[in-house]
Order: structure tokens, then C-alpha cells, then sequence
């Protein structure tokens, strides 16, 4: 969206000092609007493009500069979400403001969406944290609302570009969490050399407040976290 040549866009939340979106000390930036359902959502305040507030890419990276002190050599911004891929002009924009600033930036995205404005996107985007939801198809189409053919296209895109990335997966008891799948994940992952890091991530229900407040069903609502035991267990499948 753009007015009198501003680059706007819809913007949910900010972070000031996020340790858990990107290497270091973050500032964190939840875009509006989401092309996914994802059944596992954290977010599902943020899926409506015509929510949240509108700013301009100035004003965000205005935000991000107050604190640049803290960042130090690891840290910087981060877009998340969301899915900021839907707004790439404008994370476009902040990121090339960043950029000029001296300010690492990272984009934490599904990897859902392949087209001219995210290609131009991913010119500078320093690092990206792309979620690897499943392992195949059946679940991304039932639990998501895309293929895994697309994420690994775009993952690829990456490895091109020499970006360098970090994969995330939520382990979600009885859909993900099993020995079976961190295997498929591994096989998935190997030939990618941008890939230096992978995250399980336990599963977490803190969002049913949301759900609740918007009058939705959490369609994992009734499922468990996994204990620590579970995901130690996987992560040592995951490196062994």
C-alpha cells in the first residue's frame, strides 16, 4: 500500500528487546495479515490483513533505532507475524532502511509465498527463520492451508542466494512428535548448505486467551505440551 509514495503497512505488535526471533538482542515487528490458518497458530489476532495499525517504513525503523545500543554485533530486527511475506513491499522497505543504518535484519516467515516483491525482498534480508511446519504433505494441507512443495521451493531460493537460515519446528504431540518425522525433517534439511541452525520448539497453548477473546475454537486446544524429556529426545535424533 502506498500514499504519496510512502510504503505503508499494517503492523499488529512490537517487541522492543526479543531474545527469541533472531540471533542476539532483537527488535521484533508483528506484521498484520496472514495467507495461512495454521491449526497450531499463536497468533490468530494477526490474520486479518485489515487489522492492526497502519505505519510507514520510516517510522518503524525510527522505532527500531532507539534501540540500536542494545543489538550489538548479533542482534537487529526482526519482521515476523503473521506472515510478512504478504506485505514484502513494505518489509522490503524497512529492511533497505536497516540496511542503510548499520541494522541486521531477519525475517521470520513460512515461506508460503514466492513472487517478484519477495525475491526483491530477500536482496536485504540478512537472515531467515523459516518454518518447517510438517514433514509432508497431507499435514501441511490439513493443518496449514498450503503444500510443502512451496516451502521447499522457497527454501532452496535461500541456498541460492547463500541467506543464511535458521528452521523451525513446532513439535506438536501426536501430529509431529515422533521419531519417524525428525528423520523426514533431517532428510529434508541435509543438502542445504545456508541451513546453520534447527529449532524444535515445544508446543504451547498460551493463546487460547486470544482464541477465546475472538470467539474462535483453537483447533489444538485439547492437545499436550511435550515434556522437555520429548524434545531432548528429538533433538538428539535430530543431531545424531
Amino acid at each position: 500500500m502506498t500514499v504519496c509514495n510512502e510504503v505503508l503497512g499494517k503492523i499488529n505488535s512490537f517487541q522492543s528487546l526479543g531474545t527469541v526471533d533472531g540471533p542476539g538482542v532483537r527488535y521484533v515487528v508483528f506484521m498484520q495479515g496472514c495467507n495461512l490458518r495454521c491449526a497450531c497458530c499463536h497468533n490468530p489476532d494477526t490474520w486479518a490483513i485489515n487489522g492492526g495499525n497502519t505505519y510507514t517504513a520510516e517510522q518503524v525503523v525510527e522505532k527500531a533505532c532507539r534501540y540500536k545500543e542494545y543489538f550489538g554485533k548479533a542482534g537487529g530486527i526482526t519482521l515476523s507475524g503473521g506472515e510478512p511475506l504478504v506485505q514484502a513491499p513494505f518489509v522490503k522497505k524497512v529492511f533497505s532502511l536497516c540496511k542503510e543504518r548499520g541494522i541486521n535484519t531477519c525475517l521470520d516467515t513460512s515461506g508460503s509465498i514466492i513472487n517478484d516483491n519477495v525475491l526483491e525482498l530477500l536482496e536485504v534480508t540478512d537472515r531467515v527463520l523459516l518454518d518447517i511446519k510438517y514433514t509432508n504433505d497431507k499435514d501441511y494441507i490439513n493443518h496449514v492451508g498450503c503444500e510443502l512443495s512451496i516451502v521447499l521451493k522457497f527454501l532452496r531460493l535461500l541456498n541460492d542466494r547463500k541467506i543464511p537460515t535458521t528452521i523451525r519446528q513446532v513439535i506438536i504431540p501426536t501430529i509431529n512428535d515422533d521419531k519417524v518425522n525428525i528423520l523426514r525433517l533431517k532428510e529434508i534439511i541435509k543438502d542445504y548448505a545456508c541451513i546453520d541452525k534447527v529449532e524444535l520448539l515445544p508446543f504451547k497453548k498460551l493463546c487460547q486467551a486470544k482464541y477465546d477473546n475472538l470467539g474462535m475454537p483453537f483447533p489444538f486446544g485439547k492437545l499436550p505440551t511435550p515434556t522437555k524429556e520429548v524434545i531432548t529426545e528429538l533433538t538428539s535424533i535430530l543431531n545424531g
